[in-house]
């Protein structure tokens, strides 16, 4: 059994991050943004430190046997909070635990509902499906994405 663990960014080095953020199979999955450099990776930490930082946010780095697999997190959305995980494609196949572990955290910090959105690259995924209290299509920054609901507290 995989072993996944959580730290916060300011554990990471920025470097680290390159690889996964700027992966080409990854990104085909995010809203199109520039790759990342030194220092735009640098700044984009610090924002997910400051995210952090709020009420009701929780953004770590995610490492799967000891490697850094990518991040995941809970951030604010214009609905309430979302559900970020954003993991290096040798890594697919670790979203569930992932999620699930999010779910929890969202429990702990007190959410009754909880969002994820998933760019219209992905499927509709049934277990997702099985899951949430309603799925939608959202429109974002001119892109569609599966809205999921999620009741926190009952994954």
């Amino acid at each position: 059994m995989s072993e996944i663990e959580y730290f916060g960014f300011d554990e990471v080095n920025p470097e680290d991050f390159l690889e996964i953020v700027n992966e080409d199979a990854l990104r085909t999955h995010l809203i199109d943004h520039p790759y990342f450099d030194r220092t735009s990776v640098q700044a984009w930490m610090k924002d997910k430190i400051s995210i952090d930082t709020k009420q009701g946010c929780r953004v770590r780095a995610v490492y799967i046997d000891g490697v850094l697999a990518g991040w995941c997190g809970i951030q604010p959305d214009d609905k309430g909070f979302e559900i970020a995980i954003v993991i290096s494609k040798r890594f697919w196949g670790f979203g569930l635990p992932i999620f699930r572990t999010l779910m929890g955290w969202a429990s702990d910090l007190g959410h009754k509902e909880i969002l994820f959105h998933l760019l219209d690259s992905r499927p509709v995924y049934k277990a997702l499906n099985k899951m949430s209290t309603k799925v939608h299509t959202t429109e974002l920054a001119g892109r569609f994405f599966t809205t999921y609901y999620f009741s926190a507290g009952s994954q």
